[in-house]
C-alpha cells in the first residue's frame, strides 16, 4: 500500500510520552554497544549482546521476526546501506566504518534509532562521509515545525550531501511511528522545497538519511534485506525519531 494515500495519524501526549521511553531506551542500547564495536568481534556477537541487554530491561526488539527478518538489530558494513543481517562469519576489521540500526519495543510503543560506529582508525574519507551524514540528519530536522513541509527535509539533505561530493540513497526513506513500526507519512530525503504533505504537532516520525561515497543507486541481495550500493563504495547512515511540536520538533531517541 502507499504510504502517501494512507491516513497521518497526530499522536497525543501520551502516548508521545511513550515513544519518549522507547526512544531513550533504544538510545542508550546504542550506547551499551559502544565498547562491544571493535576488530574482531562478529556482527553477530553485537546483535547477541543487543538481544541479552533488551530482554534484560524488558523491551523487545522490533525487527526480529517482522516480515521474516532474522536478527534483532540490523548491522551494516562499509558498501552496506541498510539492513545488514548480523552473522558469526562477518567480523569487525581495523577500519570498518558500521551501521548499528536499532528499534525497541516498550510498553507497544517503538524507539527506532541508529547510529555510526568507527572500528579502530577510519579513512579520513570514511570519516568525512560519516561527518556529512550526521550533519544530513541535523540539517533535516532542522527544517522541521509546524507549516513546513516534507520536501523541505529532503532538500536540506540533498543540498548539503551533494555540495560535499556525496549522494542521497532515494531507495528508502524516512517513516511515521507509533505503536506500529513503519506507517505513514513517508520521508525522503532528497526533495523540492515547498513540496509534500504540511508537518503539524503530534507527527512522528523518522529522519534517517542514507549517504553514498559514490553512486545514489542500490542493488538488494538474494537474501531480500542487505541493501548495499551499486558500486561497492561507502555507505553511511544516522537516524533519530522526532516529534513535531508547536514550536519545531524534539528528538525522541536520546539517551
Amino acid at each position: 500500500m502507499d504510504m502517501e494515500q494512507e491516513v497521518i495519524t497526530l499522536l497525543s501526549s501520551r502516548e508521545i510520552e511513550k515513544m519518549r521511553r522507547a526512544g531513550k531506551l533504544a538510545a542508550q542500547l546504542l550506547q551499551h554497544l559502544d565498547p562491544f564495536v571493535k576488530p574482531g568481534v562478529s556482527t553477530l556477537d553485537l546483535n547477541d549482546e543487543a538481544e541479552r541487554w533488551t530482554q534484560e530491561h524488558g523491551a523487545k526488539s522490533a525487527p526480529l521476526g517482522y516480515n521474516g527478518f532474522p536478527k534483532s538489530i540490523c548491522t551494516s558494513v562499509n558498501e552496506v546501506v541498510c539492513h545488514g543481517i548480523p552473522n558469526a562469519k562477518q567480523i569487525l576489521k581495523d577500519g570498518d566504518i558500521i551501521n548499528i540500526d536499532v528499534t525497541l519495543i516498550v510498553d507497544g510503543y517503538h524507539g527506532d534509532t541508529s547510529k555510526m560506529y568507527f572500528v579502530g582508525e577510519p579513512s579520513p574519507l570514511a570519516k568525512r562521509l560519516v561527518e556529512v551524514t550526521d550533519k544530513c540528519r541535523q540539517l533535516g530536522m532542522d527544517e522541521v515545525k509546524p507549516g513546513a513541509r516534507i520536501g523541505d527535509i529532503g532538500a536540506a539533505i540533498q543540498e548539503y550531501a551533494e555540495s560535499q561530493g556525496f549522494s542521497v540513497v532515494q531507495d528508502f526513506v524516512g517513516h511515521g511511528i507509533s505503536h506500529i513500526f513503519h506507517t505513514a507519512p513517508q520521508i525522503p530525503h532528497y526533495g523540492k522545497r515547498g513540496t509534500g504533505k504540511k508537518l503539524r504537532p503530534g507527527m512522528v516520525f523518522t529522519i534517517e538519511p542514507m549517504i553514498n561515497e559514490g553512486t545514489w543507486e542500490v542493488e538488494v541481495m538474494s537474501d531480500k534485506w542487505t541493501a548495499l550500493t551499486k558500486d561497492r563504495k561507502l555507505s553511511a547512515q544516522c537516524e533519530h525519531t522526532i516529534a513535531v511540536t508547536s514550536t519545531g520538533y524534539e528528538i525522541l531517541t536520546q539517551a
